[in-house]
């Protein structure tokens, strides 16, 4: 307590105004005056004593500080400063030190920005991930070279896309590729080092190299160190599935094979079985995997059936049958959505109908519905299964135009189905896709009205280079298909150049430069390497009756003639169809293209 000396025994109001107060109680006349309401008087002993506790407090802080503030300026002067004489007590209070931070490595930098790009670490307890074997095999003592350089080639090349290209990053990303390859072929040499993890997860690490650095469409070598990553799966045979990071890549391996098998058209090796046996993580994942390579096996025999360069009835039964095939194994993909639980399903929780300045490749939404799902790993799972049953469709087409030809196959019940499944799938795989480029990132209220989850790959703000590098397969799948319209497909264009310029995913960039349409080029593939009927006006007969017609016997010089013709027009042909595929940029090469129309075998030349 303070005495505060003689007080002012005046109510609280004139106080306050600072007016001479008659002290009148209970009500001065000043207030009733003035029409104001008369607070009243305080207490005398109040008037006498007040407690100061507070401010005494809140003035010894104030020097505190003050204090401290001297002595910190007086020691940055003299740090500073040779001679601190000539400075005043006043101008060394008002400098401050400032301690620079920490430096961190390029490679630190490189590594943590792709980790926390393209690898996605399971939940506790759960198993939906990617490449999350990454994770224990940087911590181990003494790194593999050859996996070390794999890692540090992708981790470079992911940051220098983010950053930008006015650095060496570029540079150095391609130094430590070359660096890799090198070291993990001499590793292959070993054949005990060739089966060890770190072994197989360097070449997964090539294959994605190719992908985030791509300057041009080549799938010849990310296609090779895929088939690589197969061939060392066989190698380590079954003993790979009893630890968890074997199992990891198996899985990863699997999945990547599914998406070379079904781009390509070459079998899957081994079958369905030995891929899909004692390897189940989650039962309704490991079923659409399942399902996805038997259709890359179906994919690859029709292209086999429908190459053959004759036209028999027997040939025709083997053209039906495959129908038939394609829509019973489309029935099990259409079932395998439905059996799903509620936490494999996607909800509607937006609808968009903007499209700034009209130009729909700037529009992060296209317009129409915008679905969630509960987390990244579910939504590529169903976009996998999306896009195979738009290759199922394409091969129902494609067999039912080699019957019906030269009838246009746009007027078979066969082409109305197929139509009808890729449109609605198309409209799904675009839906989806704003999820996967994090456009819910900053409108997380509509996951939370939905009870869905945030993003993938973590939950800040930021864009993920995963979720780019997911959608590249099936936006580039939509961007060729005949069903697609032209808003559509300059919107999955858009998208495309946004993945390649914004999330370091580079080859998505230069799909768009890919001009493939399907299934009506494949459809003219298969006229290119089959002979058509020699009568065409009884092919109704010929499927009812199955009877072929006899064609006249020509002279051996005639045929000879004839074949002669036949290749020259089927190599002109050929050379124009490749041609239309890859465009004017330069950035496609031939291989490519070929292998996109499944051409590989025939010549242009």
């Amino acid at each position: 307590m303070v005495y505060c000396g003689k007080p002012s025994r005046g109510c609280q109001m004139c106080r306050t105004r600072r007016i001479k107060c008659d002290e009148t109680k209970p009500t001065c006349n000043q207030c009733a005056k003035s029409r104001r309401v008369c607070p009243g008087y305080k207490d005398e002993f109040d008037l006498v004593f007040r407690n100061e506790t507070q401010a005494t407090k809140r003035r010894a802080r104030k020097a505190n500080s003050k204090a401290l503030a001297l002595k910190h300026g007086r020691d940055a002067d003299v740090a500073d400063s040779p001679s601190t004489s000539s400075l005043s007590p006043a101008s060394s209070a008002g400098r401050t030190s400032i301690q620079a931070a920490p430096r961190v490595a390029l490679e630190d930098q490189a590594a943590c920005h792709f980790m926390s790009n393209f690898v996605l670490v399971p939940h506790q307890g759960g198993v939906r991930g990617f490449m999350e074997f990454l994770v224990p095999l940087m911590k181990v003592d003494r790194i593999p070279l050859h996996f070390r350089h794999a890692f540090d080639a992708c981790a470079l090349a992911s940051l220098n896309n983010r950053v930008g290209t006015g650095n060496d990053l570029d540079k150095d990303a391609l130094a430590s590729y070359t660096q890799a390859l090198a070291a993990t072929f001499a590793a292959l040499r070993d054949p005990d080092v060739a089966k060890q993890d770190a072994t197989l997860a360097s070449v997964l690490l090539l294959g994605l190299f190719e992908n985030i650095s791509a300057k041009h469409i080549g799938m010849l070598a990310w296609g090779s160190h895929i088939e690589g990553a197969v061939q060392l799966a066989k190698s380590r045979g079954r003993k790979q599935l009893r630890t968890k990071v074997g199992l990891a890549m198996f899985i990863a391996v699997r999945t990547q094979m599914i998406i070379h098998s079904l781009s390509t058209s070459k079998s899957p090796a081994m079958g369905a079985d030995w891929w899909m046996n004692d390897t189940v993580r989650d039962e309704h994942a490991s079923k659409c995997q399942r399902l996805n390579i038997i259709i890359g096996e179906i994919r690859a025999e029709a292209n086999r059936l429908l190459s053959t360069s004759t036209r028999s009835s027997d040939q025709v039964d083997n053209v039906i049958a495959m129908i038939k095939r394609c829509q019973a194994h489309d029935l099990a993909c259409a079932n395998w959505a439905k059996d799903l639980p509620d936490h494999f399903r996607w909800k509607t929780v937006a609808w968009e109908d903007n499209v700034p300045q009209d130009d729909y490749s700037k529009a992060d939404v296209y317009p129409g519905r915008v679905d969630a799902y509960q987390d990244l790993w579910i939504s590529s799972i169903w976009n996998m299964m999306r896009c195979s049953r738009i290759v199922l469709a394409s091969i129902i087409v494609r067999c039912a135009a080699w019957i019906s030809a030269p009838v246009d196959y746009r007027t078979t019940p066969e082409y109305a189905a197929a139509a009808r499944t890729c449109v609605d799938t198309i409209t799904d795989i675009i839906a989806s896709i704003p999820y996967q480029l994090g456009w819910f990132a900053k409108r997380r209220h509509l996951l939370e009205k939905a009870d869905m989850s945030a993003f993938g790959c973590g939950e800040e703000d930021a864009q993920k280079g995963l979720g780019g590098y997911f959608v590249t397969w099936p936006l580039a799948c939509v961007h060729g298909q005949d069903y697609t319209t032209d808003s559509q497909r300059a919107w999955v264009q858009g998208r495309l150049e946004y993945i390649g310029s914004h999330l370091g995913v580079r080859y998505a960039h230069i799909l768009t430069e890919l001009h493939v349409r399907v299934p009506s080029m494949l459809i003219r593939r298969d006229g290119l390497v089959s002979t058509p009927y020699p009568h065409v006006q009884d092919f109704e007969k010929l499927l009812s009756s199955k009877i072929a017609a006899s064609s006249a016997s020509q002279s051996r010089n005639q045929t000879q003639e004839r074949e002669a013709r036949q290749r020259e027009t089927i190599q002109r042909q050929t050379a124009e169809l490749v041609g239309k595929a890859m465009g004017t940029s330069g950035r496609v090469d031939e291989w490519t293209a070929k292998t996109w129309l499944q051409l590989q075998n025939l010549t242009t030349k």
